[in-house]
């Protein structure tokens, strides 16, 4: 049975058994899984993750502080202490599941580096 990639890239589990973990601490990733022994080395989300963390993460805080500016015209140093702490929260919160599912989708459309075919 195929393992599902986006529930599985959201848990950081391995897209082939869906046990193993892909990570060995936050971002980085291991070799091979600890439970099928898939070779992981395939797996480059390169900027991928950052990229739909910004869109993401900006949307969202851009939004509230322009709401927030408009009903309650707060200082300066308001819109700075909740939304700071929003878009680090938000941030780091998302970029290890976006990392997971960009892999696992890697995985699941067999994606590999560009090739160019040159036939004489």
């Amino acid at each position: 049975m195929a393992v599902p990639p986006i529930p599985t890239g959201l848990a950081g589990r391995c897209p082939n058994c869906g046990q193993g973990s892909i990570f060995k601490g936050y971002l980085s990733l291991n070799e091979t899984c600890p439970v099928c022994g898939l070779d992981l080395t395939f797996a480059d989300a390169a900027d991928g993750p950052a990229i739909f963390v910004m869109m993401i993460v900006g949307f969202v805080v851009v939004g509230l502080v322009l709401i927030i500016e408009v009903l309650y015209v707060p200082p300066i140093w308001l819109h700075l202490a909740y939304s700071v702490p929003l878009l680090l929260a938000l941030s780091l919160g998302l970029l290890r599941p976006l990392k997971g599912v960009l892999i696992a989708l890697q995985y699941h459309h067999d994606a590999a580096e560009g090739r160019l075919d040159r036939d004489p």
